[in-house]
């Protein structure tokens, strides 16, 4: 261990090397001169080499030193910048973070959040996917991926599931449907009507959540058609293949010859859910959760104030 070459060694040579004398170098770094050359000497024994040459009126490096001066602040700097990474990512400002979430997260403010992350945290490596709710779960249990948005997809074993934004259900009808004209419906109207819909697969609670909006008045829908996708499921419903219902967000995707009546009486809300591991200890994790929720928040509270004052105009 006497033989090991410590960064201070290195810190003092460097001192010395750029200031050329022991006295000088000795303030420097606060330390006694006697000290100072007892420990270069030390390291000059290790490297088997001197490293200055010393006369009573100067000290200059040697060939051997003026090429250990350059690694030497080499060495030091990378200590440095190993250290600094190592911090940034201790606070979560480094990394790479990788991030599911349903296409419908699209549709509230998840986009707006994502873009303050990314500016908030420019250093960490964000990787989007996107897919079900089942299978983002699946993903976030497994390792696959750190954190996940899920539609109504908790509590899940395993699992951190948290709300960060709900809305209501509304219904989609073809624009010449019976109740296109109402800006309200009662989701009892649509008894007897053909569906399309998502399949279970892609998230049981989502699609039990819809279910319970019409069990409450007694059925259950009859589901014609199965869609991937809310875009194709909202063009079928323009094409005449049925009705569906989602969360009002899906108002925002702009498909001709449809309406979206909002569902009257319902408690039932659509939740998008912020999932990560339990026990999840990162900081680069916990940032990003910390981020979701005031960015969730300040979106909830934006949109209450300006329902407000809608109101108050009317």
């Amino acid at each position: 261990m006497d033989r090991d070459i410590e960064l201070r060694h290195l810190r003092y040579f460097v001192a010395v090397a750029e200031e050329l004398h022991f006295g000088r170098a000795a303030e420097r770094l606060h330390l006694a001169q006697p000290p100072l050359s007892q420990q270069i000497r030390k390291l000059e024994e290790i490297l088997g080499h001197p490293l200055f040459v010393r006369t009573s009126r100067a000290v200059r490096l040697t060939a051997a030193g003026e090429v250990f001066l350059e690694r030497a602040r080499r060495t030091l700097r990378n200590v440095q910048e190993d250290m600094e990474e190592a911090r940034s990512i201790g606070r979560g400002d480094e990394g790479t973070l990788r991030v599911g979430f349903i296409g419908s997260g699209m549709l509230t403010p998840l986009p707006a959040m994502l873009g303050r992350y990314r500016r908030l945290y420019p250093r960490v490596q964000l990787l989007l996917s996107e897919s079900y709710t089942a299978n983002i779960a699946a993903s976030v249990g497994r390792g696959t991926l750190d954190a996940g948005f899920l539609r109504d997809g908790g509590p899940i074993d395993g699992l951190h599931v948290e709300s960060v934004f709900s809305e209501p259900y509304v219904a989609v009808l073809p624009s010449r449907h019976r109740l296109a004209g109402k800006s309200m419906i009662s989701p009892a109207d649509l008894r007897d009507e053909p569906f399309v819909f998502f399949t279970p697969m892609a998230g049981k609670l989502a699609y039990d959540k819809t279910m319970w909006l019409f069990e409450e008045h007694g059925f259950r829908p009859q589901v014609v058609q199965e869609a991937p996708q809310w875009l194709t499921i909202l063009r079928l419903v323009a094409a005449g293949l049925g009705v569906s219902v989602g969360p009002a967000c899906t108002r925002q995707i702009a498909v001709p010859n449809i309406v979206s009546p909002g569902l009257r009486g319902s408690h039932v809300t659509s939740d998008l859910e912020l999932a990560y591991r339990e026990g999840e200890d990162r900081a680069v994790v916990a940032a990003f959760a910390a981020v979701a929720r005031e960015s969730f928040s300040s979106a909830g509270r934006s949109s209450r104030g300006k329902a407000s004052r809608r109101r108050a105009s009317r």
